[in-house]
């Protein structure tokens, strides 16, 4: 069926109301094969409704203005039809607006792109990959009660070539897997990777939203990492913003001389970033966006999607003072009914630094319909305190115990993510305070309250490897670091903990719905800047006691409260000298004894690591038999 057959009143009428969810299926350049399957033309689609004339120029046409004009056939539908062989030609639009503009403009329904500094898309055709992975797209399940540990990823500066230049998707897949496989990653986070012309944007500034980023190879090479991490169990997410557009002449940005997709008023549409807040309440940029999460899903089998700067969505200008934007809500809402419809173990992710109210409670409930909202709190409040020398640390103990006042609103996620190492904020490990062997200490200390606190978990590639230098974009990890004792001793503490968490169910099992998956056992020792709590498996009995000292003090036979267990075993404690530590551990198991402490019947004594973290099972012995 050729595409001008799509091009219905019911089509254009959908699209305009927000209603089109598959407008990527005419829109955009389609290659058109006979009976054998060889390309014999192509047909190329373009919404401009206030265009006068539209121009279709490229490498076969030398890009000369008048020789294929596309026709107005409904709507502000413009068309053409070209016999011939097309795939991996560049082309673009030359749109005549009412103002007599000439705009040249990149296909923004194009499946590829010619590499920047060129605005051209590229004919490519997007059909005929053989996917392999069916056992996953079957078999695999909802996160809430499952392990979920992100790896949050820029493709670009991951690794390269020796020669400066990058690798490409297809190519990176069998590193990334054998990377992934040795911690407890359970899913991986790519930065943007739909087509942007700045490198120094990371992707967060687009102008090609179907059109996969030609730096890192071809969309079907995209398609095969995808492939492959699903047969090696990973779930693959993708950084997606919807909320605001490149300014670049080349884009969706006043695309037809109007803004069409954008705000008309420039209070509306000016942001922090320089950008174009895309208006959500129009129908053609609903149906655009929501056409677009469902591409991905079809076609490159995406498991979810990352939203970038809701609060600047929900909230005019990310600002609740300015009120809050009822076609964003509105737009959100609609968007996870039409997700969730699709599969309902979709991953919905809200990046929110705002207060706005049921971010992760169901649309049916009144809420924006996410499944998880990355922590903002508890990452700022996390970080504030650590880079606290410890002498200051019991003047804000609370900084650490209020993300639990609150963490049962919603179904929260823990990020330090790529914003927290970028900018002159400096690495995770170059946060912390001291010397060198007491940054490495507070690095492994906070590294293990990310991963024992309750919340699904998101780190930003690199900081597994405790690295003094902040991220840069333009050259891969230091990955030559490993070879100092240092950090590959803290690298040793991530992979064993990260692997500890990935197996012990009390560590993810029970944190939401439920507030029986975590109990304090002292939150109020701000004079030892000390904690202790308990995180439970649905099963109590299964649990992890965990002790934090936030001090370079070490404190023996201190005793803490604990549940009427036999014994419990150190599982991991980040002070053991392979880590870099000092080695105060508890190697035997520990007696479970009847006296009172921190409120409770029972208690342990245990050995307190300086700035330490230790995680401590609880088991429970088979009973003797008594003979009768």
């Amino acid at each position: 069926m050729f595409i001008k057959e799509k091009i219905t009143e019911q089509f254009v009428s959908s699209y305009k109301e927000g209603l089109c969810l598959d407008a990527y299926n005419v829109f955009g350049a389609h290659l058109v094969k006979d009976k054998d399957g060889n390309f014999i033309g192509c047909e190329f689609a373009l919404y401009a409704p206030n265009a006068v004339s539209v121009d279709l120029i490229g490498e076969w046409n030398n890009f000369t203005q008048g020789a294929n004009r596309l026709e107005h056939i409904l709507g502000g539908v413009w068309y053409c039809y070209l016999e011939g062989q097309f795939e991996w030609q560049r082309y673009k639009y030359l749109i005549i607006t009412k103002q007599g503009e000439h705009l040249y403009k990149a296909d923004p329904y194009a499946f590829y792109s010619q590499v920047r500094p060129s605005q051209d898309s590229k004919v490519y055709d997007i059909e005929g990959y053989k996917w392999n992975d069916n056992d996953w797209c079957l078999n695999h399940k909802k996160t809430y009660d499952q392990p979920m540990m992100i790896y949050e990823m820029h493709v670009g500066s991951w690794k390269r070539k020796e020669d400066g230049s990058f690798y490409t998707f297809a190519e990176l897949a069998p590193m990334l897997i054998d990377y992934l496989k040795q911690y407890g990653f359970t899913h991986v986070e790519f930065m943007p990777v739909y087509d942007y012309p700045l490198d120094a944007s990371w992707g967060y500034q687009g102008t090609g939203y179907y059109a996969i980023t030609p730096r890192y190879g071809v969309p079907k090479d995209l398609m095969y990492l995808i492939d492959m991490l699903h047969q090696n169990n990973f779930g693959v997410i993708l950084d997606w913003v919807p909320g605001h557009t490149c300014k670049d002449s080349f884009g969706l940005y006043r695309f037809d001389g109007t803004y069409l997709y954008d705000y008309e008023r420039d209070h509306d549409r000016e942001n922090e970033w320089g950008t174009a807040n895309l208006n959500l309440g129009k129908g053609i940029t609903k149906s655009f966006f929501y056409s677009d999460a469902l591409f991905y899903l079809n076609y490159f089998h995406v498991d979810g999607f990352r939203l970038d700067a809701v609060g600047n969505m929900v909230y005019w200008q990310g600002n609740m003072y300015h009120g809050e934007n009822k076609d964003a809500r509105e737009f959100l809402q609609n968007l996870s009914k039409i997700l969730f419809k699709k599969d309902d173990r979709v991953l919905f992710i809200a990046e929110d630094s705002t207060t706005f109210p049921n971010v992760t409670k169901p649309v049916s409930s009144g809420g924006l319909g996410f499944n998880y909202k990355w922590d903002m709190g508890w990452m700022n409040d996390t970080l504030k305190y650590f880079k606290l020398d410890p002498i200051y640390r019991s003047y804000h103990h609370n900084q650490l115990t209020f993300s639990m006042m609150y963490y049962y609103n919603e179904q929260f996620l823990l990020p330090f993510s790529h914003d927290e190492v970028v900018h002159m904020k400096g690495s995770l490990l170059n946060k912390m305070p001291g010397d060198e062997w007491k940054k490495f200490a507070n690095y492994r200390c906070m590294i293990g309250y990310m991963i024992t606190h309750p919340g699904k978990k998101l780190l930003f590639m690199g900081d597994e490897l405790a690295t003094y230098d902040e991220w840069h974009y333009e050259s891969e990890l230091p990955w030559s670091i490993l070879k100092y004792p240092t950090h590959d001793s803290a690298n040793r503490f991530f992979k064993e903990l990260s692997i500890i968490y990935k197996n012990e169910k009390s560590l993810w099992e029970n944190e939401y719905g439920s507030t029986t998956g975590f109990e304090y056992v002292d939150a109020d020792n701000k004079n030892l800047s000390l904690y202790s709590y308990i995180r439970y498996a649905k099963n109590w009995k299964d649990h992890i006691l965990v002790v934090m000292n936030c001090t370079p003090n070490t404190y023996d036979n201190f005793r803490v409260g604990c549940k009427e267990a036999d014994q419990y075993v150190e599982l991991i404690n980040s002070d053991r000298d392979i880590y870099g530590g000092s080695n105060r551990v508890n190697p035997l198991p520990i007696k479970v004894e009847k006296i009172p402490q921190n409120g409770r019947d029972y208690s342990i004594s245990i050995t307190v690591p300086p700035l330490g973290i230790t995680l401590l099972k609880a088991k429970f012995l088979p009973k003797k038999k008594t003979k009768k």
